[in-house]
């Protein structure tokens, strides 16, 4: 029986040794159609799409008011979130990867919260929170300060979503790092912050810009959590993707798509540097 168990692998293997490059060009066409299919096909249909009706109808579309409102705004809470979670993502990751502490572990699930919840149900938490029938909701108004549906409900829900990027990025980098240096610094004379910005910032620079640049383009793709607390107001907390939905129901596929056009082309710049600085991360490492 184990003779007979053995003999398929024994053969798989024989395969593998007579004709790698055989296995080596399957697997790679086999990448390259799912590539094609999933990615390059979906992107080039937006382009075509945006420029179906000429240059003028593009640049139209772009120029809309309503469309450098959603722009400004989607600027505006992703700026303010990227931010928020740099400054969160390198004291978290610092505390985790340098300290112990009792509730380590917990603040590491905490951190992966965003990435397990449906952004939708996080929109709905801040609802429930901040919202008018919600737990704050009363002395919200009495104090008339307005949260849901208005530009702070839209930069929480944003901070919330792109959470984890930068301190999940940091956390890995930081621990197999070290502390040896940072003591070294210390006992050379160094306070705090000196240690920080030449010891500390220098090691994690790379992965700290690979970090912010995975929670710009997640910051300015996010729909489903904004779109539950921005309440679709035309012209005021519409980001890029809430626009690109108005338009598309209402049947403007020409703005629409142009609108997407934008979104696709931060994703690719996304892409590139994220790609630069894997580069530069593997030159620097030792």
């Amino acid at each position: 029986m184990a003779s007979a168990t053995a003999a398929p692998f024994a053969a798989s293997r024989s395969l593998i040794r007579r004709d790698p490059v055989l296995i080596e060009r399957l697997l790679t066409g086999l990448a390259l159609l799912t590539l094609t299919v999933f990615i390059v096909l979906p992107l080039a249909a937006v382009f075509v799409q945006a420029f179906a009706k000429g240059w003028d109808a593009y640049r139209a579309a772009i120029q809309d008011p309503f469309t450098y409102s959603a722009i400004r705004l989607s600027l505006l809470a992703s700026g303010i979130a990227v931010v928020l979670n740099l400054v969160f993502g390198v004291a978290a990751a610092w505390a985790i990867s340098k300290f112990e502490f009792a509730g380590k572990n917990v603040l590491i699930a905490l951190i992966d919260i965003p990435f397990g919840v449906s952004p939708v149900v996080s929109g709905l938490i801040y609802v429930l929170v901040f919202g008018a029938q919600g737990w704050l909701g009363n002395w919200l108004m009495e104090h008339d300060i307005r949260i849901i549906f208005a530009v702070p409900g839209i930069i929480l829900a944003t901070t919330f979503v792109t959470f984890p990027f930068v301190a999940r990025e940091l956390i890995p980098l930081m621990q197999s790092q070290g502390a040896e240096e940072e003591e070294a610094a210390l006992v050379l004379g160094a306070n705090a912050w000196q240690m920080f910005w030449r010891v500390t910032l220098p090691n994690i620079k790379w992965g700290l810009l690979y970090g912010l640049v995975l929670c710009t383009a997640r910051a300015l793709g996010e729909f489903g959590a904004v779109s539950v607390v921005s309440g679709h107001i035309r012209g005021e907390t519409n980001t890029l993707p809430l626009h690109v939905e108005i338009l598309y129901n209402e049947y403007n596929y020409t703005g629409a798509f142009a609108v997407a056009s934008l979104l696709s082309v931060i994703a690719v710049v996304a892409l590139g540097l994220k790609k630069l600085l894997e580069w530069k991360t593997r030159q620097e490492a030792p």
